[in-house]
């Protein structure tokens, strides 16, 4: 799920708080695919548009008065929007890869309050559960929709760019440019997510991954120059959202937070990495 439900769905380093307090809308895609709204308020959130599957954009609005966490969760066959929501508020999901039990993550947004935030994403046919969490803590809030199966599914427009996540690293180029359409992809088998916070210099990134490496984060907040913007939040494996990248130009430090079973970081074990934004 989304940075917000790392507590529920898994562990995460002490930076997190910091980076949760300021997290800023991910890039922004635009298009001729189809449209899938999502629209969430404090006490409600609805899926309308396009449900046949193939490639679609979605365009999620938040009407709460804070940050919020908007998921695309698809349901294996016979589980219900019951089942989802009990596992969400259990123990159980502390570790978000039990969630394969109940579906897969397919997509997963942060966006602040009265904005509008837009993701490219590809959906096979089934049931699945759009998830909202206004706030802190996991998901309060679903609609269950059905994907039908389209004759002629669209395709996902090509991106210049691929960045994959994997255990444990990202793969594809370390220099991204603003406008430039990226495809971020989950090619490993855990869940993975992927943001990335802006620093002061190209030392401050190499220092900044060290640390996260070592598990040293003494100092790291001085070294954070802005708030961090998020490619996608937690999503399962073979999970793919396309953006266009719309972040200040700059030296910036790409990373998952997420934890093992055994509670280790996720940037101890190499997924961190200094990447560049450029014009």
């Amino acid at each position: 799920m989304t940075t917000r439900l790392i507590g529920a769905l898994a562990g995460t380093c002490a930076l997190v708080a910091l980076l949760i307090a300021s997290l800023a809308p991910g890039a922004f895609a635009q298009g001729s695919l189809p449209k899938l709204s999502l629209k969430l308020s404090s006490s409600s959130i609805s899926a309308e548009g396009s449900m046949q599957s193939g490639a679609v954009n979605v365009v999620v609005t938040n009407k709460t008065k804070g940050e919020a966490s908007t998921i695309l969760f698809r349901l294996n066959p016979g589980v219900s929007e019951e089942e989802v929501m009990k596992f969400l508020h259990s123990k159980a999901a502390q570790d978000a890869n039990a969630a394969g039990a109940y579906g897969a993550i397919v997509l997963s947004v942060e966006s602040a309050p009265g904005k509008t935030v837009e993701a490219q994403a590809s959906l096979a046919p089934g049931e699945y559960l759009a998830l909202g969490a206004p706030g802190h803590g996991p998901p309060k809030l679903a609609d269950r929709f059905s994907v039908a199966a389209a004759a002629s599914p669209m395709a996902l427009p090509k991106p210049a760019a691929t960045v994959s996540a994997i255990e444990f690293g990202f793969r594809g180029p370390t220099t991204l440019k603003v406008g430039q359409l990226v495809r971020f992809k989950n090619a490993g088998y855990l869940v993975h997510m992927d943001i990335a916070f802006p620093v002061k210099s190209k030392a401050a990134a190499q220092d900044a991954a060290k640390g996260l490496r070592s598990g040293n984060e003494k100092g790291l907040n001085k070294l954070i120059a802005g708030p961090p913007i998020s490619f996608t939040g937690p999503v399962s494996h073979g999970a793919v959202q396309q953006e266009k990248i719309t972040a200040k130009p700059g030296w910036y430090v790409q990373v998952c937070f997420m934890e093992t079973q055994d509670g280790v970081p996720h940037t101890r074990l190499g997924m961190e990495r200094v990447i560049q934004i450029v014009k």
